[in-house]
């Protein structure tokens, strides 16, 4: 679909987004945003979707909300067909699902392996999950887009957040080997990465992340905080026709403090 093809403002019109995470945060705003693009959403989340989704539609979007749990092949096979069901298939994914809030800074050597073990489950497992329940529909589609969402932790290897940073280095490269294998079948895969957020989550465990947030404004070149609304305009693009030439890439969107 080139630029210019659906009146400005509904350029995802007849598209079917699906965004894990999508209850509260970063999730809550990209689905908005979507919907306000003109897709039909579902919002995906292991508790708070239902409102979610009702939240939207109440706004005037097709939305429904599907609970989830993106580590469960089980889960995500009832969300596909949840999907399916509503609006006919998924065009567009975004893995947003993920663990950073609850976390605690630790050394490497006193973080539990059970929470390894979650965090590696929840933000890698659950992208790759959903994107194999996710995938045949669009290639019956004709094509699609998933979009990874990642982290600047990635680049900078986050002291005290060794499981974290691996998980968003190996969504990376998940991201980069989905892009070459799903190429052929019009599927493009890019990941946005954030800085450090102030999310629904972060918010309430700021406590824990006041190192990391007396940092984060001073490093970047735009000096303040970086909140949802921030990252919603990177995602809408890759989802929408002006990046239809675009896949396997990684876009750094926190004001400045990376440069990728």
């Amino acid at each position: 679909m080139a630029a210019g093809t659906e009146p400005p403002g509904q350029e995802l019109a007849g598209k079917v987004a699906v965004v894990t995470g999508a209850a509260t945060g970063i999730g809550r705003a990209i689905a908005a945003e979507l919907a306000l693009a003109g897709a039909s959403v579902v919002v995906a989340d292991v508790r708070g979707a239902a409102e979610a989704g009702r939240s939207l539609a109440d706004a005037g979007a097709a939305a429904i909300g599907v609970a989830t749990d993106v580590t469960s092949p089980e889960a995500l096979a009832a969300l596909a067909a949840a999907t399916a069901e509503a609006f006919g298939g998924a065009d567009i994914l975004v893995n947003n699902a993920g663990i950073f809030g609850t976390l605690e800074f630790r050394p490497f050597t006193e973080i539990p392996l059970a929470e390894w073990h979650l965090v590696m489950d929840v933000n890698v497992l659950g992208c790759f999950l959903a994107a194999r329940a996710l995938v045949p529909q669009m290639r019956e589609r004709g094509g699609g887009r998933i979009i990874n969402i990642g982290s600047t932790s990635q680049f900078k290897g986050t002291v005290g957040l060794a499981h974290y940073s691996a998980s968003k280095g190996a969504v990376a490269g998940l991201t980069r080997a989905l892009a070459r294998e799903l190429g052929p079948d019009g599927i493009l895969v890019n990941q946005v990465s954030p800085g450090f957020t102030i999310s629904d989550g972060v918010a309430k465990h700021l406590e824990s992340f006041a190192v990391m947030h007396a940092r984060a404004a001073g490093a970047r070149v735009l000096r303040r905080d970086m909140v949802p609304s921030d990252i919603v305009g990177a995602v809408r693009f890759l989802a929408g026709p002006w990046a239809e030439f675009m896949t396997g890439q990684d876009l750094v969107v926190d004001g400045g403090a990376v440069f990728h």
